[in-house]
């Protein structure tokens, strides 16, 4: 993996996705590497009494964010564990992939911005090494 790490869109970023003439459903490619300990250090009011690793900390995590994306309408289409890449750079490798259906843009945006979500969402930051979130937009063949 390289020294940076990818935890949260850019400025830049988060603004092309809200402004892109996105239409219909949305599936999100999550990549996921995990730490080997969960860091809570700036997360005192929701870490766990004991050390967990970071693979535990995003079940924590999952747990709580499932009902918020059940209540849009959302769903988890894939959950796999990672790997290396058989066509790709050697040194990035990946715990975790996931693939979130979202039936529009307005409903993700509306999820992320959640204040109950945003509540819980700390697992994820304390779970994570690094990270990659693809918009992707379904075509038809």
């Amino acid at each position: 993996m390289s020294n940076t790490s990818y935890l949260y869109p850019t400025e830049e970023a988060g603004k092309d996705f809200f402004l892109s003439n996105t239409k219909g459903p949305v599936v999100m490619l999550n990549l996921l590497k995990f730490k080997k300990i969960a860091d809570y250090s700036n997360l005192q009011d929701i870490a766990p009494e004991n050390e967990i690793s970071g693979e535990e900390a995003y079940e924590i995590y999952v747990k709580h964010t499932l009902p918020f994306l059940k209540d849009i309408g959302s769903e988890v289409l894939f959950k796999g564990k990672g790997g290396t890449f058989l066509i790709g750079p050697k040194a990035q490798n990946w715990d975790l992939v996931l693939l979130v259906r979202h039936a529009d843009k307005q409903k993700f945006l509306g999820f992320a911005s959640n204040k109950e979500y945003l509540k819980i969402a700390g697992h994820r930051t304390a779970a994570l090494e690094d990270s990659r979130l693809l918009p992707i937009i379904e075509e038809q063949l």
